[in-house]
């Protein structure tokens, strides 16, 4: 691996790093019994899906959801405002001169952190559209949205390739190819596909939670083994803070992330995945994403191919698996074991490629 662009200093220690990711964890368990009570109190509950992506009738989601009909959503928002805290804090912490360095740094965290935000907004609005539509309405239509998407992710492609000056991408095993002006469309692509894989897969208690841990640890392990401490400890904020969300997200959830987590978390590892230089890895370590999402890719193109004929169950393929009887909280472990595996050869192929 080599990272040529980003600032490698200034550094933190050790113990700061795992004090962050601490921190942001109990922060996330401390505030979530008022966040829920505050949900409840505001009927932001989730609404069944009456429709699927094709405008046919979601007959399998239906049959093994309908029992988390009312079940608070939006809990993204307490995601990433752990996260925001936790930079806050330590904001506080370097300027009372307690660390010589926050987390708030312009070469590794700033752009991160406001993807995570700005699609947190995004998806959080989507949200809000879906609630008081109470499911007649799909949220946000499809267009303002990937407009939004792809100016948010074209701002920060141009950011990388103008101002960091990045136009090239690593390929393990063989080195760095130059990729020249072409650098920001795919760096839009991974941010808007991340994004949108992410949102894919969340539809289970705690899958997409699970697998955003495995994945944000392991390019936290990445970019500290690179120098990138600030970007590592980051990671790990990520991570304690998705880790208080998913210890209320287990079956059965007290309340789900919604959009404006799975967007937000999803467009910021793909924000990661890039300042690493890691994009060709992270089909491994966000194996289970990239499979999410192809079924639907899969599914979709099969009905309009053949007449209407499937090739799954439903789609995406974790309603699947629900459909032929695994059981929710099988499925998402499963699921699990088979992303925590790719994560870990991707890591492997990273270090030694």
């Amino acid at each position: 691996m080599q990272i040529e662009f980003i600032p490698v200093r200034p550094e933190i220690t050790l113990m700061e790093t795992l004090g962050y990711g601490v921190f942001a964890f109990l922060l996330g368990l401390l505030l979530t019994p008022w966040f829920i009570a505050f949900l409840r109190k505001n009927k932001m509950g989730k609404q069944l899906r009456v429709e699927t992506v094709d405008s046919r009738e979601a007959t399998v989601f239906r049959t093994y959801h309908k029992h988390k009909f009312g079940t608070p959503t939006m809990g993204g928002l307490l995601i990433w405002g752990s996260i925001l805290a936790t930079v806050v804090l330590s904001r506080v912490l370097s300027l009372s001169g307690v660390v010589d360095h926050s987390l708030l740094q312009r070469g590794q965290v700033y752009l991160p952190l406001f993807i995570l935000v700005s699609l947190g907004l995004l998806g959080g609005f989507d949200d809000y559209l879906n609630i008081i539509g109470a499911g007649k309405k799909k949220g946000l239509d499809w267009l303002p949205k990937i407009i939004t998407l792809l100016l948010i992710s074209g701002f920060g492609a141009a950011w990388f390739y103008y101002k960091l000056g990045y136009d090239q991408i690593y390929v393990p095993f063989s080195g760095p190819m130059n990729v020249g002006l072409w650098y920001i469309p795919i760096f839009m692509f991974i941010i808007v596909g991340t994004a949108n894989a992410v949102n894919v897969t969340d539809g289970l208690d705690g899958l997409a939670a699970g697998l955003l841990i495995i994945a944000f640890g392991a390019f936290g392990l990445l970019a500290y083994i690179d120098g990138l401490n600030i970007l590592a400890a980051f990671c790990l904020v990520v991570v304690g803070a998705v880790a208080a969300f998913l210890w209320h997200n287990v079956p059965p959830a007290l309340f789900f992330m919604g959009d404006t987590g799975s967007l937000a978390l999803g467009g910021a590892l793909g924000a990661i995945a890039m300042m690493t230089d890691q994009m060709l890895i992270l089909p491994l370590v966000g194996f289970i994403f990239v499979i999410e999402m192809l079924s639907v890719i899969i599914q979709l193109t099969s009905k309009k191919l053949r007449g209407g004929k499937k090739i799954f169950k439903a789609a995406p393929i974790h309603h699947h698996f629900e459909a032929l009887e695994w059981g929710e909280s099988k499925v998402t472990m499963r699921l699990w074991i088979v992303g925590a595996f790719m994560g870990f050869v991707g890591v492997i192929i990273s270090v030694f490629g």
